[in-house]
């Protein structure tokens, strides 16, 4: 049975118990019904749609990002939509979801080989961004509920963490869901749940590169 996260919660991937050959990071979300309308819902129904997109950073042993690729950070160490894939091939995107689903299951994934990947890399950190929030004036206050989730090689669920809505993610239009990260000969997977205001990853990849 997985286990369920709580902010700031850490759990051992243990690689006797799970095939950690290909670790898919699963990020999921719904959407808040607007509430019925005054003619028996007319004005009801759905927020408009909102635009998330899962993004990786693979950093160093100092939390640092250390290879950006070309100037638009396509080919390095930042995978998102437009760099689906990393150089080596031992981390990649699922593809960009423009609409997300009902929370029922994933919207976006990022696979991760961890038996393969470079030792140069101690840490990969997960986010989600709403594409144009601010703009749009969309926040993950106006999200249901999300989840971040591990599942194996072999398909089963080794950790999930869930996000209901909260006041407090108002205004907020990235989320650090958590990061895998290693410790001795193993990794280890930790729940964050940070909100951050900026609707693009580029402000908290600034925090992470070599100054």
């Amino acid at each position: 049975m997985a286990i369920k996260l709580t902010k700031g919660q850490t759990i051992n991937l243990n690689k006797d118990e799970h095939d950690l050959s290909s670790m898919t990071i699963g990020l999921g979300w719904k959407i808040q019904q607007k509430k019925p309308g005054f003619l028996g819902g007319v004005f009801g129904g759905k927020q408009e749609d909102l635009d998330l997109d899962a993004v990786a950073f693979l950093l160093d042993g100092q939390d640092l990002v250390t290879t950006l690729g070309d100037d638009k950070l396509i080919g390095g160490d930042v995978i998102f939509f437009n760099s689906l894939r990393h150089p080596t091939g031992h981390v990649y995107h699922s593809g960009d979801n423009r609409v997300g689903g009902d929370g029922a299951q994933d919207d976006e994934q990022i696979v991760v080989k961890l038996n393969s990947i470079d030792v140069r890399y101690s840490k990969i950190l997960f986010l989600v961004c709403i594409y144009q929030g601010q703009e749009k004036k969309q926040h993950f206050g106006l999200v249901e509920s999300a989840y971040i989730r591990a599942v194996d090689a072999k398909g089963k669920e080794i950790a999930r963490y869930s996000l209901s809505a909260d006041s407090s993610y108002a205004g907020n239009c990235t989320m650090v869901f958590g990061e895998v990260y290693r410790r001795e000969s193993g990794w280890k997977f930790r729940a964050l749940g940070e909100a951050q205001p900026s609707d693009s990853f580029i402000p908290l990849l600034k925090k992470h590169l070599p100054q």
